[in-house]
């Protein structure tokens, strides 16, 4: 029997149904995989019992002929997403130790969908950083390396890297990831798998720890398109619990899913193609347009005028947010609580100390400073105006077209260690995911080839408001003619 953990979710949960292995046999065998794997630092917390009790289950409802949607699959979890009784800590020392009495709702949705869990993943400490560096349990590890011989070892991209890192390494054959300004798409593009930002509300944001409450989605991070539309299904869903929830049916979008995109009309923004961006980007990009163009789609050139804006908008808006939500840990209600002699002033002071790492503090910092009196109208209130006309753009671009086309992120993946002393080399990671986030579009990453070192670059598909099914369909049309199936080298 073939490995079954090279094997995609929709031909596991298809094997577990025809009886061709067993759900346990699977998750023994990721299981396996995720120790063996543990010098990448994918996982905080392994959960074994709790995939080998959603196996058996599934294996006695394939007896009664019960099986559920996923069935006889285990996931990563990121650890961003609450579940119940085991410990949840977004990626920093503030939450160290913290086991929620309650489950996010749509960690709940996968096991109710019948997914078992494989353990909580890394993170960028509360989903602040590009290359997953910022965690307070140290940074993950891409499984790719150059083929140049250089052996530094590549970060996987952020703030999602250890989902990304996890499902490139087959430690799990999917996972949950939330991208706020394309946390799921950049490290989807950085280690070879897709990853589908979905409109904003699609997903319930209850019990996912709060970075930047208008921009965090919840969205599937897998080896292709179908298993993340089979991901994506199970994840959605009204909830009345989030006031940003989106009151929709959940639509079939594996079922319809289809690589015909004749008569389709896909966008190319002028402004994403900008100076000092690697020629190798701007070919795989060149390369996906034609392989578009080849399945029957019309190409045409689009402007997103407020582009260029983008960036700084979204540095003023995500910190000011991540400033208002992380001011709940003051070491009174829960979490940390810093040691200190003085009264509750100095208190404070110890356990933000303590408790939140430099890019966390960073954040913290510039949030706070943009709400203050006397610069809230000058920065956060001009940057929201700027995110209506990013918006209003891709509102007006269309009316033109069915979809837009351009990279996933500005580079491959860079070395760990390289951007960290520069934040804003680090930021600039999200030049071209961030549009889509400040206008709650859905949003995709597709891997598209290889760059001259051998490390894998990805293509981005933006959509209207609630045209997942669109986005996937024309992510299954770039997958299939790009012929991607790279992997990275055995890494154990």
């Amino acid at each position: 029997m073939a490995d079954l953990t090279d094997l995609s979710i929709a031909a596991l949960r298809d094997g577990v149904r025809d009886g061709s292995f067993t759900a346990r046999e699977v998750a023994e065998g990721f299981i396996a995989n995720v120790e063996k794997g543990r010098a990448l630092n994918a996982y905080i917390v392994e959960t074994p019992d709790h995939a080998l009790a959603a196996a058996d289950a599934a294996d006695r409802a394939r007896s009664s002929g019960e099986l559920k949607p996923l069935s006889g699959v285990p996931i990563g979890m990121k650890d961003l997403f609450a579940t119940k009784g085991v410990q949840t800590t977004a990626g920093s020392n503030m939450l160290g130790g913290f086991k929620p009495v309650y489950e996010s709702t749509v960690s709940q949705k996968l096991w109710d969908a019948g997914a078992g869990m494989l353990g909580k993943l890394n993170l960028d400490e509360f989903a602040m950083g590009s290359s997953n560096e910022t965690s307070a349990y140290g940074p993950v590890i891409s499984p790719w390396r150059r083929n140049d011989g250089g052996n530094a070892p590549l970060a996987p991209g952020g703030s999602s890297g250890g989902s990304a890192s996890a499902v490139a390494a087959r430690l799990c054959p999917g996972a949950t990831g939330t991208d706020t300004g394309g946390s799921i798409r950049q490290p989807a593009a950085f280690v070879g798998i897709s990853g589908i930002k979905p409109t904003y509300g699609r997903c319930s944001r209850w019990g996912i720890v709060a970075f930047a409450s208008s921009l965090d989605q919840a969205g599937p991070m897998a080896r292709d398109v179908r298993d993340c539309a089979i991901m994506l299904e199970a994840m959605s869903g009204f909830d009345p619990k989030d006031s940003t929830s989106l009151d929709l049916p959940v639509p079939s979008w594996e079922a319809a899913l289809s690589s015909d995109v004749r008569g389709k009309k896909i966008g190319i923004p002028k402004e994403y193609r900008i100076d000092g961006i690697p020629e190798e980007i701007g070919r795989v990009w060149d390369e996906g347009i034609e392989r578009m163009r080849d399945a029957g789609a019309e190409i045409v050139e689009v402007s997103l005028p407020h582009t260029k804006y983008a960036l700084p908008t979204y540095y003023i808006i995500a910190p000011a947010e991540a400033s208002s939500n992380l001011a709940r840990y003051d070491g009174v209600r829960y979490g940390l609580r810093g040691q200190s002699d003085g009264g509750i002033d100095s208190m404070y002071q110890a356990t933000r100390h303590d408790g939140f790492g430099a890019e966390v503090k960073r954040r913290i910092m510039i949030g706070t400073y943009v709400l203050s009196a006397g610069f809230y109208d000058a920065y956060f209130n001009q940057a929201q105006k700027v995110r209506a006309l990013i918006a209003r753009d891709f509102e007006r671009v269309f009316n033109e077209v069915d979809l837009i086309l351009t990279p996933t992120a500005p580079s491959a993946a860079f070395a760990l260690g390289d951007k960290s002393s520069d934040p804003l080399a680090m930021y600039l990671n999200d030049v071209f995911a961030v549009p889509a986030s400040l206008a709650g579009l859905p949003a995709m990453s597709v891997p598209a080839g290889l760059d001259g070192q051998g490390l894998p670059l990805g293509l981005q598909l933006i959509g209207r408001p609630f045209d997942e099914q669109g986005v996937l369909n024309a992510g299954l049309a770039l997958e299939e003619r790009s012929g991607f199936n790279h992997r990275a080298e055995a890494w154990w």
